[in-house]
């Protein structure tokens, strides 16, 4: 782990969050805008269709979660190569960033970030929606680095991983419940 309580370098922890931070933030704004470029080949797809492929996307991607359907998620399912980081540590740092913050160098096992990229690629929204998304992502996976390398403590992590399927699952029907009321009302 890239921040675990025991890492020790001749560079501050800091210093390298922050740099693996950026990279998150520039592959999730570079994906998103390539996802931005690609979802004009869906505007002359009517709305209505755009928006039910959207919600049902959506609705698959709680039902994934929830553990009532089984669906395997393209991705690339290999590690980030420890080499990346084992010469020069803040460069290693930015490209892991970045590479993991683009989404598709590496596991990606949840459901979310598809549903939310195809719900970008058909829904066709302006740049700054699409672009400010995918830096969300990034900054999504970022919280993930920061709260470990804040909270220090094994039995910190042992707790969150017995509540994150609860909090996810509710996050999910929220979001859907949201998508639905935006894209209905």
């Amino acid at each position: 782990m890239l921040f675990s309580p025991g890492w020790r370098a001749p560079v501050r922890q800091g210093e390298v969050l922050a740099v693996f931070t950026l990279g998150l933030l520039l592959g999730g704004t570079l994906s998103a805008t390539v996802l931005w470029l690609l979802s004009g080949f869906a505007a002359p797809v009517p709305g209505p269709v755009r928006t039910g492929a959207i919600l049902a996307v959506a609705v698959l991607g709680v039902a994934r979660e929830a553990g009532w359907v089984r669906i395997p998620m393209p991705q690339n399912a290999r590690q980030i190569p420890q080499e990346v980081l084992q010469y020069k540590i803040r460069r290693g740092a930015l490209q892991f960033g970045f590479e993991l913050g683009t989404g598709v160098r590496t596991f990606v096992s949840a459901s979310a970030p598809y549903v939310v990229a195809l719900g970008l690629l058909l829904g066709h929204q302006g740049p700054a929606t699409t672009i400010l998304t995918g830096t969300g992502f990034g900054v999504g996976r970022a919280v993930t680095a920061t709260v470990r390398y804040a909270s220090r403590h094994d039995e910190w992590d042992d707790r969150r991983l017995i509540r994150m399927p609860l909090v996810t699952n509710a996050i999910g029907v929220t979001v859907l419940a949201a998508l639905a009321l935006l894209l209905l009302g």
